[in-house]
């Protein structure tokens, strides 16, 4: 039974994770040619690295500095990703073979096999874990093939598979606690980015060396998975124990995961779902944007709270990392070098804002992918079996989206400005908040745009191309120079091309494509939808 199992999940998934594992190997090969052409000069790197010292936030989207040798510098600009990337696909595969699975009644079915209540979870684990292991061979042969130390090969895919294995517990863990899939992949995902924050903040706070080419993580690093594959240090110290630290956090949580399906029954979850109201008022599921609206407002909620803290994060903690840093003589006269480009603290805001675009971002489409599986469940088909058309219909979630949009980059703003008020810090960062808050909004609208023309277009591509795009775009963002990209490339990024702030003035970027493509893509996408049929599995 349990090869069967095995066999039914990889027919299922072999697709999506040839897509997920062949994408890690591409990174982690493009950062080896990126960095060695980009950086070959040992002296250019040890210049970066003092850099980073002065600039602690640089550390908050790149991993931990160890060295300035050319293996251990390339993991330092790209490890974290790599397991970012571990992550997704980790916790994902296990929401999807579990949760979803009794969502869509499949599991019930497979219970009323010989196959015990256990083996399922079972299989789903030795699938998680075989990927995994796939992965770390990949990302070791990736980084072997460009001549470096095997052991540090060795010790960089191993840490990139470690934090999926912790992350196949956490997706495991999660769809233990709720009724939903999509609440399960939600709690998944807040714990991946708090996590990966978490380990970016404890090395921003970090101690540099004396010169300045390695930083020892402050104790926040240790809370997360992605601290402890940092601190492995591949092709510095070759640390394994830290590592082994992500496999006991996914032991226990797969044993969780294992007493909890033991003890509830197929379909229910540790956190019950909340009653129903007995009576509404009449108006409040009268119109298709209040329905979607009472869908989709405790998501929308969870996404502001997170532009919230990012916000108040980009204020406050650029004179924490200020003063951290000016203790040093060597890095204040770096500093002092640097500060014609804005300052740390506008620095701060600009890169905490991407952010909060992303979340923003992630808001809308989620809201639009909404309409997909409301399609697929048959909930549509109710819907518009009442005198509301299909165009009428997909405003509402594109209004909605909007909504969400706004909401969560108003949070991040409201959050910036008590970030100003707490420190005491120059009002000018509220200004340039409020800029770069308004030009990633305007980024996440080309993200939900887009989603909407393709779930017209081909809507069976809607939930994973619409995601995709979301990963391409901060990934041209954050690794576009890396990899040497023509700055039109870069670009291409909405979240890059964004209206910002340079210094003391606004830099409109690809305001004007960008609000092109908002309007033509859903101009496009409601017109055509008036043509479109339901396609409940198409």
């Amino acid at each position: 039974m349990m090869r069967a199992l095995l066999a039914q999940r990889l027919r299922r998934d072999w697709v999506q994770l040839l897509l997920w594992l062949l994408g890690t190997a591409a990174l982690a090969a493009s950062s080896v040619s990126g960095v060695a052409s980009a950086y070959g000069d040992e002296k250019d790197r040890v210049e970066v690295l003092a850099a980073v010292m002065a600039n602690p936030v640089i550390m908050l989207f790149r991993g931990l500095p160890s060295g300035a040798g050319l293996d251990a510098f390339t993991l330092f600009l790209i490890l974290p990703f790599l397991a970012m990337m571990a992550a997704f696909m980790s916790t994902f595969l296990a929401v999807r073979h579990t949760r979803a699975e009794e969502e869509q009644g499949r599991a019930e079915l497979i219970g009323a096999t010989p196959a015990s209540r256990i083996t399922p979870l079972l299989a789903t684990m030795i699938h998680g874990t075989l990927a995994n292991l796939v992965l770390t061979a990949l990302v070791f042969v990736s980084f072997a093939g460009a001549g470096y130390d095997p052991f540090g090969c060795l010790v960089a895919g191993l840490a990139s598979g470690a934090v999926g294995l912790c992350f196949l517990g956490v997706g495991l863990a999660s769809a233990q606690l709720v009724h939903t899939s999509r609440a399960a992949n939600s709690i998944a995902v807040w714990v991946l980015l708090i996590t990966f924050l978490l380990a970016g903040i404890g090395n921003a706070l970090g101690t540099p060396s004396g010169d300045l080419q390695r930083i020892t993580s402050s104790w926040l690093a240790w809370l997360s998975p992605f601290g402890w594959a940092e601190n492995s240090r591949p092709f510095a110290d070759n640390l394994l124990w830290p590592l082994g630290l992500c496999v006991v956090a996914a032991l226990a949580l797969a044993a969780a995961a294992l007493a909890l399906q033991a003890g509830r029954d197929t379909g229910e979850a540790l956190l019950h779902a909340r009653p129903g109201r007995a009576w509404a008022r009449e108006t409040t599921f009268s119109t298709p944007i209040t329905i979607v609206w009472r869908q989709s407002w405790g998501s929308l909620l969870g996404w502001a709270i997170g532009g919230l803290i990012t916000g108040l994060l980009a204020t406050s903690l650029g004179s924490v990392l200020d003063s951290l840093s000016t203790n040093i003589p060597a890095v204040q006269h770096l500093l002092d070098t640097l500060a014609g480009g804005g300052g740390l603290g506008q620095g701060m805001v600009v890169i905490f804002f991407m952010i909060v675009g992303l979340l923003a971002a992630c808001a809308g489409v989620q809201t639009v992918c909404r309409a997909r599986q409301d399609e697929v469940h048959g909930t549509a088909e109710l819907m518009l079996s009442a005198p509301v058309d299909r165009v009428r219909w997909l405003t509402s979630y594109l209004l909605i989206a909007g909504v969400g949009i706004v909401y969560v980059a108003a949070a991040g703003l409201l959050g910036a400005v008590l970030g100003v008020l707490a420190r005491g810090t120059d009002w000018s960062l509220a200004h340039d908040a409020l800029v770069t808050a308004g030009g990633q909004a305007l980024a996440a609208a080309v993200f939900v745009a887009l989603t909407a023309l393709l779930f017209v277009l081909v809507p069976r591509t809607t939930i994973p191309l619409g995601w995709t795009l979301v990963m391409l775009g901060i990934l041209l963002g954050l690794f576009g120079a890396l990899f040497q990209l023509p700055e039109w490339a870069v670009n291409l990024s909405p979240l890059v091309a964004a209206p910002t702030v340079v210094q003391d003035a606004v830099d409109a970027r690809g305001l004007w494509w960008l609000v092109g493509v908002v309007v033509a893509g859903t101009a496009a996408s409601l017109v055509l939808m008036r043509r479109r049929e339901l396609a409940a599995r198409g």
